[in-house]
């Protein structure tokens, strides 16, 4: 398999490139970040999807401050992401903590900022905690405690944003249809691209086409399924198999002479839906890169489309029921 340097992009409505795979951050410790963003961008990743909620900008800022000082990138090159925890979903937030995640990254802008989610959690001060998490005292079992902050004023301060120029492209993630549609009545700048959960166990098709009716991209996360739910759903990942390990997967892999994971990737991709796998593996990193150089037949595609079983593996109802976005 011949290797690619740098994976294909899509044009936002901005005009901005926009990688179809690129390297999730969710979940990389604090002491392994600045090395894996280091080796992604040597490898040829131009996306490096991060939040602050994952407590690893910092460090990823670091990796990304080495390849560019050692002349491997140009920061235009990468396109850098974030996104806005629940707690500052207040307007008077929203700006704050934009400039907190910048700092962090010790870049000038960001090219894409999400809102994480459409809930909205008490402020936490970050001279009190940093990121703040779910609960309000911090605590894994703490009460959750919710925050008047009506998403249309969320918005108008994610707008102001871009007039700052602190970020070129704002969007959105965790998203259901209903409240996509509601924001597309009153944004005065429209979400450039929606990220939400979809792997061939959760395929949401219905979803992937509203957004593209209105011009909105689509990124996945957690393409491999239950892979990165084990500890935290297990009642769910117990309904399945692993995808890598599923007879269809394996069977289109081998005619393929590629991976499972690669070929759980190219079935997203080539239907022009960015993916943000991540490994601490060197070898699997350029694999999950080089799903782009796959060419799955419709038959192939349609075959994974039939293992779509609406399983979801990340829903904030199952930590608190006012957080249902799905229900």
């Amino acid at each position: 398999m011949t290797f690619v340097s740098a994976s294909n992009s899509i044009k936002l409505p901005s005009g901005d490139s926009y990688p179809l795979t690129g390297l999730g951050l969710w979940k990389v410790p604090q002491h392994a970040c600045a090395e894996l963003v280091y080796t992604a961008l040597k490898i040829g990743y131009r996306l490096l999807d991060g939040a602050a909620d994952y407590d690893n900008e910092v460090q990823a800022g670091e990796g990304l401050i080495r390849a560019v000082k050692e002349g491997i990138v140009k920061r235009e090159e990468v396109t850098i992401v974030s996104k806005l925890w629940n707690t500052y979903h207040a307007a008077e937030h929203v700006e704050a903590a934009c400039r907190r995640s910048l700092e962090d990254w010790k870049v000038d802008y960001f090219d894409v900022y999400y809102v994480h989610m459409p809930i909205s959690l008490k402020y936490v001060d970050p001279k009190v905690r940093y990121p703040p998490g779910w609960s309000y005292d911090g605590t894994p079992t703490g009460p959750l405690e919710l925050e008047d902050s009506p998403f249309h004023k969320t918005w108008e301060a994610m707008e102001k944003l871009v007039t700052l120029g602190l970020v070129r492209n704002i969007a959105i993630s965790n998203m259901s249809g209903g409240l996509v549609m509601d924001l597309m009545r009153y944004a005065r700048i429209k979400p450039a691209v929606l990220q939400v959960e979809l792997h061939p166990y959760h395929a949401q098709q219905n979803l992937v086409r509203l957004a593209q009716a209105f011009n909105i991209h689509v990124t996945a996360y957690s393409s491999f399924g239950p892979t990165s739910w084990v500890g935290i759903s297990d009642n769910v990942i117990a309904k399945c198999e692993s995808l890598f390990d599923h007879s269809v997967i394996a069977g289109i892999a081998q005619k393929h002479n590629a991976t499972a994971a690669q070929v759980v990737l190219r079935w997203a991709t080539q239907q022009g839906v960015t993916v943000i796998p991540k490994s601490s593996d060197e070898k699997r990193l350029k694999e999950n890169l080089e799903n782009e150089l796959l060419s799955l037949t419709e038959g192939e595609i349609k075959a994974i489309d039939k293992l779509d079983a609406g399983l979801r593996f990340a829903d904030p109802g199952a930590i608190d029921p006012r957080l249902a976005m799905y229900a």
